[in-house]
């Protein structure tokens, strides 16, 4: 995963996503809070760039204080692709099983897709 910090990234993605409202519509509220300048210490993660398949956003890492608590450990999602989004919640370190989490996202197969990945690893979804 990459981070997107560069404001012209940040801007491109934004117009990305613009197209596919309301699927899009968790995630790019954060990446226009952060291309605003970042107030809530949140930041954006790409699989790939410029062509990615799934889009993350959530907290810094730093800003992780409990990791007991799936608020402040929320992530918003978007994907392109079903593959990228399950590769994403299997291998990477963006979604650790370490801390309890929440997953936002608008689009159908989001949460059998979490499941899936969560039964795999013996893990309980509520």
């Amino acid at each position: 995963m990459m981070i997107l910090r560069c404001p012209a990234q940040l801007q491109l993605l934004e117009e990305i996503l613009r197209k596919s409202l309301p699927t899009t519509l968790p995630v790019l509220g954060t990446v226009m809070t952060v291309a605003r300048g970042n107030p809530a210490s949140h930041e954006v993660l790409v699989d790939s760039w410029p062509h990615f398949g799934v889009v993350l956003t959530r907290l810094c890492p730093e800003d992780h204080r409990d990791p007991r608590d799936y608020y402040t450990n929320q992530l918003s999602v978007f994907y392109r692709d079903k593959g990228a989004l399950q590769a994403l919640l299997e291998g990477t370190e963006a979604v650790t099983q370490e801390r309890a989490f929440q997953i936002l996202g608008m689009q159908d197969g989001l949460d059998e897709a979490v499941k899936e990945v969560a039964s795999a690893r013996g893990l309980k979804v509520e």
